[in-house]
């Protein structure tokens, strides 16, 4: 990627609020730097620290034939029995849950105030200036270290100025009111019955949650966890440089290797480790040049953040990244949920130029195999099925007590999605033999399992679910769910495809869904025209933040929803999902609209799904949210206290990479969401499936003025530009360029 084109993100203080402070990341340890008038805050988070108490095992009588009886019977005292968590010897309803590491205040001994935060995208360095009105006094200059992961730095260009305290997690969950302390934890009444409402626990205090007072001198401290490896921060000043170190392992080696000097690291080091890092990094991102510079800095700063995140020598990254809140439990215990917020993290990747990214968060789900083996076992009664719930911690525990994502079984499908997708982009079909094949088999026989035959010998699922819609009520299931049939499809088409790539049997089971299983739950309107239904008899009611009744166009591309077959059908579903409006939006489900519009070759719409989506759904330090940040949009606007998440920011650099460039079955297609009226747009050497890499520049109108297609291996496909009705069909050998221009 041209570093020209990245860009340098400066926010003014005040940043008053953890959520608002600017990102550092390295996959493991997190720094969110923020902060006003004279204090300067640096929270400490890791991606890596669980504590794993609590959730729910898959206990014998969780089994399909017993949710159905109890569904049955209508009997949610049942239901929540059986998808209770584990009852734990204090008798507390836990769930595993990361876990919040501490902060370090820099105080300003001087009557300066904090200005800027000047943030270098290229190199990942982070500037913090200060002074007097508009003059510039000092600086801070902070890194954290893409190779020790461990380690974070800080340089002083006046070290004299600043007065440091260090904190662990346990005394900011219980502050009592120091003003040194920024974002107490406390609210008020009317926020707390808020929470309340909606199920956010933000009683912050860790002594109730059984864990005891860290040992702490100066510049260390040093927390025991109950059922995990204690942790430790600890820092060391050298000349105008303040070094810190983020250790696990038993407390009393903490102690013991706390004791010895941190040495051997100069800010040189982290300067030299870091700056090649990110040109590493950034040489395999596509430069893309777009007119409109929201939607630039969304793909220039989200593709910074996927970089901070999920790099593989890490751990992959859940609803927060490593970027935790210090003054409070994670909302949903920053898990790995796989219903939409996992794969929406991890979609920018292969058009990134990163597939390694991808392949890391499938080693980690691969890794629970026997465990997700069992999850089968237990529910359907298979010996060869994998089956994953929707919300689970780092080892595949499910965190219990939300029944309808338990039996969601096309979070799994999902994944099988991408890890397919991932062996179409890279060619590795080793991979796809020996995991991604077995992973798609067994998905798909726990899908068999669920589904029933009709009296006429079609296929039909009784049980199915459309994420979150109708919470975890007895009316929340249906049969025929859209969003299930459109995964079931996506998954029996790419066995099918895969089967054939392997020369392997294809199964007549997957040729059986091909042609005996609807392709969505077809519901007649008002005026006895069909559209797509939740399932089967239920259109859309109200407003919902997940789009998965429209599944069937983007994630999973089962349907072309410009074909005359499904041309007015998706008109009039879509026309329904406009009227119910946003209203109950919240912030990853704007980018998932705006691809969904890139879909119909909506391309103002989405745009301005984007534009909504940075205004309202980014904080004052571009910090990505689950609620709007402002109010008016949506309910979901500072209805509990601010809620980060980073997948939001990640379907938009994916909603962009849509806008551009997006395949499905076989066709490629080429600024489908651009809008008419862009004077000009580019990108460079974006991977497509097939091993293909593409250049295309645009004019007005979404006119291709120059088209450039390398194949890195052989490769047949088509490609549908914007100004042609017709797909072009391309048959390259490895090593060949194939150009257009006009």
């Amino acid at each position: 990627m041209n570093t020209k084109l990245l860009q340098t993100i400066t926010h003014t203080f005040p940043l008053p609020r953890i959520q608002t402070g600017t990102p550092l990341g390295n996959s493991y340890l997190g720094l969110l730097v923020w902060g006003q008038d004279n204090i300067l805050n640096l929270t400490i988070g890791c991606d890596a620290l669980w504590d794993h108490r609590g959730g729910m095992s898959w206990r014998p009588e969780i089994t399909l034939e017993n949710l159905a009886a109890a569904l049955q019977a209508q009997d949610m005292h049942r239901i929540r029995a059986l998808f209770a968590r584990d009852a734990s010897a204090d008798g507390n309803d836990r769930k595993p849950s990361l876990f919040p590491v501490g902060r370090l205040i820099l105080r300003l001994r001087t009557d300066d105030r904090l200005l800027a935060c000047e943030h270098d995208l290229a190199s990942g360095l982070l500037t913090v200036t200060y002074g007097r009105g508009d003059c510039v006094t000092g600086r801070v200059e902070i890194r954290l270290a893409m190779i020790r992961h461990e380690l974070f730095a800080c340089r002083f260009s006046r070290p004299g100025d600043f007065a440091r305290r260090l904190i662990p997690s346990y005394e900011l969950s219980r502050n009592s009111g120091d003003p040194e302390i920024l974002g107490s934890s406390k609210v008020d009444p009317t926020t707390a019955r808020r929470h309340a409402e909606h199920q956010f626990d933000y009683d912050f205090d860790l002594a109730k949650l059984g864990i005891v007072a860290p040992e702490a001198g100066a510049d260390y401290f040093i927390q025991p966890l109950p059922a995990d490896p204690a942790y430790g921060v600890r820092l060391c000043q050298d000349g105008d440089c303040l070094f810190g170190q983020f250790v696990r392992g038993e407390a009393s080696q903490l102690s013991q290797e706390f004791r010895e000097p941190l040495h051997d690291w100069t800010w040189e080091d982290f300067t030299n480790d870091d700056t090649a890092w990110w040109q590493d990094y950034w040489r395999a991102v596509p430069t893309v040049t777009l007119p409109n510079p929201e939607l630039q800095e969304i793909y220039c700063l989200g593709l910074y953040k996927f970089g901070a995140m999920t790099d593989p020598s890490g751990v992959p990254a859940g609803l927060q990244g490593p970027w935790l809140e210090d003054n409070q439990m994670p909302p949903w215990s920053a898990d790995y949920h796989f219903n939409i917020n996992v794969e929406m993290c991890y979609w920018p990747a292969l058009r990134a130029g990163h597939p390694e990214n991808l392949r890391h968060l499938f080693d980690m789900v691969w890794s629970w195999r026997d465990k997700l083996r069992a999850n089968a076992k237990t529910f359907v009664g298979i010996d060869d099925g994998y089956l994953l719930p929707h919300a689970v911690d780092d080892r595949g525990t499910f965190m219990g007590g939300f029944w309808t994502g338990c039996i969601d079984h096309c979070c799994a499908t999902w994944l099988a999605q991408m890890m397919k997708e991932y062996c179409d982009y890279t060619g590795d079909t080793d991979y796809l033999r020996e995991v991604v094949f077995e992973f798609m088999k067994g998905v798909m026989n726990v899908h068999l399992k669920m589904l029933s035959r009709e009296a006429d010998g079609s296929l039909c699922h009784p049980i199915g679910v459309s994420p979150e819609y109708r919470g975890s009520s007895l009316d929340a299931w249906g049969k025929n769910a859209s969003f299930q049939l459109a995964g079931i499809h996506r998954l029996a088409a790419d066995l099918i495809d895969t089967a054939r790539t392997l020369n392997e049997p294809v199964a007549q089971d997957w040729l059986d869904i091909q042609e005996k299983l609807p392709q969505a739950a077809l519901v007649k309107n008002e005026q006895g025209q069909e559209e797509i239904g939740l399932w089967d008899g239920l259109l859309l009611e109200e407003s919902h933040r997940h789009h998965s009744h429209l599944a069937a166009i983007v994630p999973f591309g089962t349907i072309d929803p410009l074909s005359p077959a499904w041309d007015d059908i998706v008109d009039r579903t879509l026309e329904r999902w406009v009227v119910k409006g946003m209203g109950l939006w919240t912030g990853w489900c704007v980018p998932w609209a705006s691809m969904i519009n890139t879909r119909v070759h909506n391309g103002r719409m989405a745009e301005t799904m984007l534009e909504l989506w940075k205004r309202c759904f980014t904080n004052i330090g571009g910090g990505s949210l689950h609620d709007a940040d402002c109010k008016g949009f949506t309910y979901f606007s500072h209805i509990r206290q601010e809620v980060m998440q980073i997948d939001g920011s990640q379907g938009a650099v994916a909603a962009v990479q849509d806008m551009l460039l997006y395949a499905r079955e076989g066709v490629i297609y080429l600024g489908a969401g651009i809008p008419e009226n862009w004077e000009h747009a580019s990108f460079t050497d974006m991977p497509a499936p097939g091993g293909l890499r593409v250049t295309a520049e645009f004019a007005r109108d979404k006119r291709v003025t120059a088209l450039t297609i390398t194949a890195t291996r052989d490769a047949v496909f088509a490609i549908r530009l914007p100004d042609e009705e017709t797909d072009r069909q391309i048959s390259l050998k490895a090593g060949d360029i194939w150009t257009l221009k006009r």
